[in-house]
């Protein structure tokens, strides 16, 4: 499965009314990379270009939406496994709605969520942005915000999460419900579940919380430690 990591700036957060002004992409496998920057056709807010630094100055002379994308459709190819970092809620829509703003046919690309997978299975961590990630795994600082910059260290946050778990497998586990370790709401939040007093366990069983549906994997959690 060829995977390309993927990362876009943009204009703002709104992907139907903002634009992407800088697309970048890291194929690990062959080593090679694509950056380019996107002039939107607007003004950068003040807002973006202080995340960002991409000023109007840096775009004006840069290729459009659509002049860019068929460059990344052929970098990427049509049969390639892309990842994003919150790629479900932001990067995947912002593609979807620039292919479509631009007429130009958008390949049935494979996606994965690497914020999603952290959330679901690094959930004994506090928080799960890239950079986060990044002091966690002890991997060097680097240029925030910046597509290329964080697709590439996107990689190694990504290769360290999964291990040597080979990527039809992530595909699959992301189907599957994650355990549960830590208790995720009430007096105790933030505990790993074997820290949680035994008889706020059984109160919490006995007042019905743990038969809602929501909290099914936490009362899970709770067989397995033995406690219920």
């Amino acid at each position: 499965m060829r995977t390309i990591y993927y990362d876009s700036e943009t204009t703002g957060l709104k992907a139907a009314a903002d634009r992407i002004i800088e697309l970048a992409a890291y194929d690990p496998a062959a080593e090679k990379t694509f950056c380019m920057l996107i002039n939107p056709g607007f003004p950068i807010p003040a807002d973006s270009t202080k995340i960002t630094g991409i000023t109007d100055e840096m775009v004006k002379d840069a290729p459009t939406f659509a002049e860019a994308a068929l460059q990344f459709v052929e970098f990427c190819t049509p049969n390639a496994l892309l990842i994003a970092h919150n790629n479900d809620a932001f990067d995947k829509p912002f593609l979807e709605a620039e292919f479509a703003r631009n007429n130009v046919s958008m390949p049935a690309w494979r996606y994965l969520d690497s914020l999603k997978w952290s959330r679901k299975y690094r959930n004994d961590l506090p928080k799960h942005s890239l950079q986060h990630l990044r002091e966690v795994y002890g991997i060097t600082a680097n240029q925030a915000h910046r597509a290329l910059d964080d697709v590439v260290v996107l990689h190694q946050v990504f290769s360290r999460m999964i291990d040597d778990l080979n990527l039809h497998t992530v595909l699959e586990l992301m189907t599957q419900s994650p355990a549960i370790v830590r208790m995720p709401f009430g007096k105790h939040a933030g505990k790993p579940l074997s820290e949680v007093p035994k008889d706020y366990v059984r109160w919490m069983a006995e007042n019905g919380a743990l038969d809602k549906k929501e909290n099914a994997h936490l009362k899970e959690g709770f067989v397995k430690l033995g406690v219920l």
